[in-house]
C-alpha cells in the first residue's frame, strides 16, 4: 500500500547533502541519546539518530523532512554501524522518508477499519484540493501518502500530518482541516468530534462519577 518513493538523482543529493553534520544543538542532543545505551550497544541509537536527523533536514529545507542518502551514512558512522543496517531500519518505518516531501505529509490511513469508516472520502478530500499520492503539490506544500494501520482504529479514520493525529474525519472535516494548514493556521489536533480521545462519542457512559473525582465505587458494587 505505500508508495514506492522518487529517490533524487544521487549527483544532486550528494551535492546537495555529503557535508552534512549535526547542528551545535543536535550534536548535544545526539550526546544525550547516546548515552542512554550501555557501550558497545549504541546501535540501539539509530531510531532516535534518523528521528534528529530528519528533523534537522526538515529544519534546513522548511519540510516535514527526509533522509538522503548521504544523511543516512552519516548516522551509520555516528553510530559504528554498516550503511545497510541503518537502511534496512529507514526502508522500514513509514515515519522516516527517503525522498523529499512537502512541509506536511499527509499519512492516510487506508487499513480495514479506517477503509469501512470513510477513508476513501479522506482520500476525496485531498484530491480535491490538489493532493496526490505519491506526489508533492506544486508550492511545495502538501505530500500525501497512503499508509498501512497508524494504531488510531476506534477514531477512524485517521490521518497523519507530520507530528498530529486528526481522526474521525470525513470529506467536510478533512477538507476543512487541510485549507486550514494552507492559510498557515493550526487546526484542532486529535478527534474531529465530541469526543475526549478515544472515549465514546458524546462524553463518557459508563463510571461517569469519575470524570470529576476519583469515586469510590466499590460499595455500590457489593
Amino acid at each position: 500500500m505505500a508508495d514506492a518513493p522518487q529517490i533524487p538523482d544521487e549527483a544532486e543529493t550528494r551535492a546537495r547533502w555529503g557535508n552534512f553534520a549535526w547542528t551545535a544543538e543536535n550534536a548535544a542532543k545526539a550526546r544525550e541519546i547516546v548515552g542512554r545505551y550501555p557501550p558497545g550497544r549504541q546501535q540501539s541509537a539509530s531510531l532516535p539518530f534518523l528521528d534528529l536527523a530528519q528533523r534537522q533536514v526538515g529544519a534546513e529545507t522548511n519540510t516535514q523532512g527526509w533522509l538522503p542518502v548521504p544523511v543516512i551514512e552519516f548516522v551509520a558512522r555516528e553510530l559504528g554501524m554498516h550503511y545497510m543496517r541503518v537502511f534496512e531500519v529507514v526502508s522500514f518505518y513509514t515515519m522516516f522518508n527517503m525522498a523529499p516531501v512537502g512541509r506536511y505529509h499527509v499519512q492516510v490511513c487506508g487499513t480495514t477499519p479506517c477503509m469501512l469508516r470513510g477513508s476513501d472520502d479522506v482520500m476525496a478530500a485531498c484530491k480535491s484540493r490538489g493532493l496526490r499520492k505519491g506526489a508533492t503539490t506544486a508550492d511545495g506544500m502538501f505530500t500525501l501518502s497512503e499508509v498501512e494501520c497508524l494504531g488510531t482504529c476506534a477514531n477512524a479514520p485517521m490521518v497523519q500530518i507530520n507530528d498530529d493525529n486528526f481522526e474521525d474525519l470525513d470529506f467536510e472535516k478533512t477538507v476543512a482541516i487541510l485549507d486550514a494548514l494552507a492559510k498557515g493556521e493550526k487546526p484542532k489536533t486529535g478527534p474531529q468530534i465530541d469526543r475526549q480521545t478515544s472515549a465514546a462519542e458524546g462524553g463518557p457512559t459508563n463510571l461517569t462519577a469519575m470524570v470529576s473525582e476519583n469515586h469510590d465505587y466499590r460499595g455500590e458494587w457489593a
